[in-house]
């Protein structure tokens, strides 16, 4: 990363929700998920990022020695020459040379379309006052930066190598060089592409995924395509890493040169740290276990791009989204109004004989019906009120009218007023608002206190995307799926932070009206 820039069938359906899966394909699954290793990270980043390579500037010896190994990686892995005559080098400007890999894809029509998964291999050699914060004149090892992304990819090209079936689309493994003097290569690469740029269906950039703190990962570009969000998310279960999913895009690595040329694009990052462009930036320092976690949440999310028959293309607006905007599209939604409108002494609750008003807002339903402060309400649409009894829930649930009975004083005999309960009954107890990038998903805006939604866990901006196992497409589908059960339970696929968990909502019951 430079300096200068700073300022579905996916094999882990496979793996982990495959109900009946044979023995045999667990067995090969498990094969495939399991050469993604710790150890083996270690391996790659220690060799990368070895004081002999002096830092692995673009273009020097140390930069042509590391490029000479991650060539004979390609080749134990039995990837094809991404470059030109079958060759992995492809050289530009001064010495430089990317490194590029092509796994063929399987599907005769669609492995002419490429999903490009790239990481720079380049550093800034002894550092100069331009690329480095200091001290200059020592080695910059660059374990973190970006020796952590390549050995990620390394063991990305180990994994599809094991694969017993490759998927559809042809995967091209890319290491870029001279991406610390200005994202040299890949720009170079979209210029001269070693395959036609407009069958390029999105590109993935790993660039510093050695320092995971709080299992935090930041992920970028998730709005230059659609359902890119969801597609992390499902992939992700596993490994139960946190996503901080941003709407910001700066030309700041190789992702860049791809998306200003309309290509989908998803960047990894877990964050700058005191050690970035300095000579501290050591292997030792590198969190391998983080990176496991990573590298095999990638390896599903690559592999379900590389084999899903259809993909959706560039998402044009992405262009104008920010996180100033991010913040005012995701501003709650208000509170609808009160149904009934009125509150209750804290004291009588789970007591027998009704709740004591202390409050009535003005113009609400209760105002309106007549309920005063200091009446007691005894009886709600045909249920009495002792301490097995939630007025909430029974507000939230009843249909409109509704007749109370309240005890007044002065009055000999309970009161029956019937209520006109603001809006329709509220059995799940949330609103929800539509994103044009996640069209398979709803998002939290507002959750009802005291709701069903709200007794599950279920917060603002949290995502929605299954109902009872099924999945939906848009705004409608979804309001018919809540709207259409008969069930007295729902099971919500929700998402917070990439982490996808099942809720189980307790429906409440319809209350009808007693008149």
């Amino acid at each position: 990363m430079p300096i200068s820039l700073m300022s579905r069938t996916t094999l882990f359906l496979l793996l982990f929700t495959w109900a009946g899966a044979s023995s045999a394909a667990e067995t090969a699954a498990s094969k495939v998920l399991s050469s993604i290793t710790s150890a083996d990270l270690r391996r790659h980043a220690e060799r990368l990022a070895d004081d002999t390579l002096e830092g692995r500037e673009a273009g020097s010896r140390g930069g042509h020695a590391a490029g000479h190994y991650l060539g004979q990686e390609f080749q134990r892995h039995r990837l094809a020459g991404g470059a030109a005559a079958r060759s992995y080098y492809q050289s530009f400007g001064p010495q430089y040379r990317n490194i590029l890999g092509l796994l063929e894809g399987s599907d005769p029509q669609l492995k002419q379309e490429l999903i490009v998964v790239g990481a720079h291999y380049d550093h800034v050699g002894y550092g100069n006052s331009q690329n480095s914060y200091g001290p200059t004149g020592y080695i910059h090892n660059g374990a973190d930066d970006n020796a952590s992304g390549v050995a990620g990819l390394l063991e990305l090209v180990e994994a599809f190598s094991r694969l017993d079936a490759r998927p559809k689309r042809s995967i091209l493994f890319a290491l870029w060089d001279g991406e610390e003097k200005g994202l040299l290569g890949s720009e170079y690469w979209v210029a001269h592409p070693t395959a036609p740029l407009d069958r390029v269906r999105l590109a993935v950039n790993l660039d510093m995924i050695g320092r995971l703190q709080r299992k935090r990962l930041e992920v970028y570009g998730i709005r230059s395509g659609f359902g890119l969000r969801r597609l992390l998310s499902m992939n992700n279960a596993a490994t139960d890493l946190a996503f901080d999913f941003s709407w910001t895009m700066r030309e700041d690595s190789d992702h860049y040169s791809f998306y200003k040329r309309n290509v989908p694009v998803l960047m990894f990052h877990s964050g700058l740290h005191s050690d970035y462009h300095r000579p501290s930036d050591d292997v030792e320092k590198l969190d391998f276990a983080g990176m496991e976690r990573i590298v095999r949440m990638l390896f599903g999310v690559v592999h379900e791009l590389a084999d899903e028959r259809k993909l959706s293309g560039f998402r044009g607006a992405a262009r104008h989204e920010n996180s100033e905007l991010r913040r005012e599209r995701e501003q709650p939604l208000p509170a609808p109004p009160a149904r009934l409108g009125l509150a209750w002494d804290p004291r009588d609750e789970g007591r027998d004989g009704g709740l004591r008003i202390v409050h009535v807002a003005p113009r609400s339903a209760a105002a309106v019906a007549g309920i005063r402060v200091g009446d007691r309400l005894v009886r709600f649409a045909g249920r009495d009120l002792n301490r097995e009894t939630d007025l909430r829930s029974l507000v939230l649930a009843a249909k409109s009218p509704a007749i109370v009975a309240v005890e007044r004083a002065g009055s000999a005999q309970p009161l029956n007023l019937t209520v006109k309960l603001a809006g329709p009954p509220l059995r799940l107890g949330l609103s929800w608002r539509t994103d044009a990038a996640e069209p398979q998903a709803v998002i939290v805006a507002h959750v009802v206190p005291g709701s069903p939604a709200a007794r599950s866990g279920m917060l603002v901006h949290d995502r929605l995307y299954e109902v009872s196992g099924r999945a939906f497409t848009g705004e409608e589908e979804f309001r018919r799926l809540l709207t259409e059960t008969d069930d007295d339970t729902l099971e919500l696929l929700t998402e917070r932070e990439g982490r996808v968990r099942t809720v189980t909502v307790k429906l409440l019951p319809p209350v009808r009206s007693e008149f």
